[in-house]
């Protein structure tokens, strides 16, 4: 077999394609390919066209399709152009002469074979199913919706013709599908070979049983959708995934545009010359003119052989989905099925493209250009299936919807977001947790006893562009900066300047001046804890550490900036309440008074250090959040501790026991206390473990490295 990018697309319909594409403004071809093949396939199964395959027998060439788009792109416009420009003279012929004619040939011989059964005149037989004929309505070459008794009714007709295929075409499923359930189970049934188990029910005035009359009747389903409509997690899009399961999977292709790609901007001359381009309007009327022969009586059922060598690259292809098959999972079932059924469908298509061309057989090219599609088909019915769960899309939602939304809101706009307080509460439970591992923060506020939900997608830190203002003024002439990390450090030393973990507009420095948005998190420290402890303590963080203008070896003043690991858009009132509960995690005191977006520092030309770690996470101290919430929780719970021993409790589960007691140690030591006050304050701390260790273990391993740290003072 050839590689698949070897393959290269039926020419026909490639060339309408283009077309297609270059009248809506569209750079997604797969979904005009799937539209255009089925329209090849309506052609071929209304003159009954049929592949003779060696195992199978006669098989009906017929197309299933379920085609997504976003609004927008042009479903309808390009189904109007091949219904309108392209296959319109087929039709016509179709309907006025060729499908009468092949009624007035085959009426008779039906009524021939009545009469022999029944012993009556064919005379009397024939005018009898005339009226019969003419009762069953007018044929549709195609239609939008049906009953399962109206499809027996249409059947009945073309079996009575022994001519033509039905055709359905559901646009917008998302609001259709419900109401098609019934006639796409019937389809469900004709799809192979056209046939369809008869169902007994009652006569009456109104359902008169019509002779039962055997044969095949081949069958075209279409249905177009836009996935916001059609995947929304309401009841409609359970419907879809159901008939996915029980068979549909296997019967389509598929097409799949989640967004709008379209071609490079164009003035509004190149749209027009686009859209009235004399040489593409030339080739349409070319081929409508070309596909209108193929409505002659002499390509009604039409038999397309295949050779071996044909046939057995198709059953190359087979096995090769059989074997891509086995590699799925159990759970994976309706994967397997439409990886598995693919051939089943490339025969079908294959036998268009050879009609299509009037050629006589099948040959290995139309299997070809089937096999591209049904390739491109299969990754696009991936994408389908991939669809968000319930949970992720309300996550989404209240992300994308740039306002505070109440519960009402989300039972009005989202269908799925459905049953008792319990289970929404699940559901929003789920979301926020979603968001935390996606970068999407849910904040929950309360007012007048009513529940307001705000989301945002968080941006990732991008190191190389920490956020600053800086002036070598107090409050004017301010320049916004997003400069690498590895250089704040210059920003920092540089003497007599001011700068701002924000960016500000005007240059102007003050609270309504700044703009939303920070990375960098700044920390003063006026004493209190030696520069070396800090350092002990904060070892897994990347900071930057530079002293300040009053620092002396006796009294430790500096300064820590942490990156963050998102960007955080804030206002005035947030920023405080942020930097409130990251003053209140930290294991030393440090100023609180600087909690304003708009707060100054100071560079100094003193030492400063960075340290490698992890970026500061910003998340248990956004306001409004679960996970702020359990945080005060936690800090509640904690009363009894000073901020030392609960930061360490904190970590220990990260560090290792020996390890945070090794660390506690080690900070008394430096602070200056003595062995038997470290002792009693480590195992004290210990006791406080949720695992703690045996006092002799303690000995043994903490206290001698303690002891030996004071002997060396």
């Amino acid at each position: 077999m050839k590689n698949f990018d070897e393959i290269e697309y039926n020419p026909t319909s490639e060339k309408l394609v283009k077309i297609l594409c270059e009248k809506t403004q569209s750079d997604n071809p797969l979904f005009f390919r799937v539209l255009v093949g089925y329209y090849f396939c309506v052609m071929a199964s209304s003159m009954r066209c049929t592949i003779v395959t060696h195992d199978r027998g006669d098989v009906p060439v017929n197309m299933y399709a379920l085609s997504l788009a976003t609004s927008g792109f042009g479903k309808n416009f390009s189904s109007n152009i091949i219904e309108n420009s392209v296959i319109h003279l087929f039709r016509q012929r179709f309907l006025e002469e060729t499908f009468p004619l092949l009624a007035e040939v085959n009426l008779p011989k039906l009524a021939h074979r009545r009469a022999s059964k029944r012993g009556t005149d064919p005379e009397d037989d024939l005018i009898k199913l005339h009226k019969e004929f003419d009762s069953l309505g007018t044929l549709l070459f195609s239609f939008d919706s049906a009953t399962p008794a109206a499809v027996k009714q249409m059947r009945t007709k073309l079996l009575m013709a022994d001519a033509g295929a039905m055709n359905l075409i559901i646009d917008e499923a998302g609001s259709n599908l419900l109401s098609s359930i019934d006639v796409l189970t019937t389809f469900l049934e004709l799809y192979d070979v056209g046939n369809i188990k008869q169902k007994l029910i009652k006569n009456t005035v109104e359902n008169v049983r019509i002779e039962e009359i055997h044969g095949r009747t081949p069958t075209n389903m279409l249905m177009f959708g836009t996935p916001a409509k059609l995947l929304n997690g309401s009841k409609t899009e359970e419907e879809l995934y159901s008939m996915l399961e029980t068979g549909y999977a296997r019967r389509c292709f598929f097409g799949y545009v989640k967004t709008i790609s379209q071609t490079a901007p164009r003035t509004p001359e190149e749209v027009y010359e686009a859209l009235t381009n004399t040489s593409s309007n030339a080739y349409l009327d070319q081929l409508s003119s070309q596909l209108e022969n193929l409505a002659d009586m002499s390509n009604v059922n039409k038999r397309l052989t295949m050779s071996k060598d044909t046939s057995l690259l198709l059953i190359k292809y087979r096995l090769k989905c059989d074997a891509d098959a086995l590699l799925l999972n159990e759970h994976e079932e309706i994967k397997k099925a439409e990886i598995s059924h693919r051939y089943f469908k490339v025969l079908k298509l294959a036998g268009a493209y050879a009609f299509i061309e009037n050629a006589p057989t099948v040959t290995d090219e139309h299997i070809y250009q089937a096999i591209k599609l049904a390739e491109e088909s299969g990754v696009a019915f991936s994408q389908i299936l991939t669809r968000d769960r319930n949970y992720v899309k309300l996550a989404k939602y209240i992300a994308n919807t740039k306002r505070d939304v109440t519960q009402a809101d989300l039972v009005e706009d989202l269908p799925f977001y459905r049953g008792g307080v319990a289970q929404k509460n699940e559901m929003m439970g789920l979301a926020i947790a979603y968001g935390y591992k996606n970068n999407i923060i849910i904040k929950k506020s309360i007012s007048d006893g009513i529940e307001f939900f705000t989301g945002e997608t968080l941006q990732v830190t991008d190191i190389s562009k920490c956020i600053v203002s800086y002036s070598t003024q107090l409050a004017e002439g301010y320049v916004n900066k997003q400069g690498p990390w590895e250089d704040l450090y210059k920003l920092v030393q540089a003497p007599g300047i001011h700068w701002v973990s924000h960016h500000l507009a005007n240059g102007y420095r003050n609270e309504e001046n700044c703009i939303n948005g920070f990375n960098l998190v700044v920390i003063d420290v006026d004493g209190g804890i030696d520069m070396s402890t800090a350092q002990l303590l904060l070892k897994d963080y990347k900071y930057l550490m530079y002293t300040t203008k009053r620092h002396t070896d006796q009294e430790n003043r500096f300064r820590i900036i942490f990156p963050t690991n998102f960007v955080l858009k804030m206002d005035a009132k947030d920023y405080r309440e942020f930097m409130s509960a990251v003053y209140q995690w930290l294991p030393f005191d440090v100023d609180k008074e600087t909690g304003q977006r708009s707060r100054k520092w100071l560079s100094n030309q003193g030492t400063y250090l960075y340290n490698e770690g992890a970026l500061f996470d910003v998340l248990p101290f956004v306001p409004k959040t679960s996970k702020n919430e359990e945080r005060k929780a936690r800090l509640k719970d904690q009363q009894s501790l000073d901020n030392l021993e609960r930061w360490l409790l904190d970590t220990a589960s990260d560090s290792g026991r020996n390890n945070t007691l090794l660390k506690y140690g080690m900070i008394l030591v430096d602070a200056g206390f003595g062995f038997e006050d470290i002792r009693k304050k480590v195992l004290s701390l210990n006791e406080k473990l949720p695992d703690k260790l045996e006092e002799i273990e303690i000995l043994g391993t903490v206290l001698v490295t303690v002891a030996k740290a004071l002997a060396k003072q």
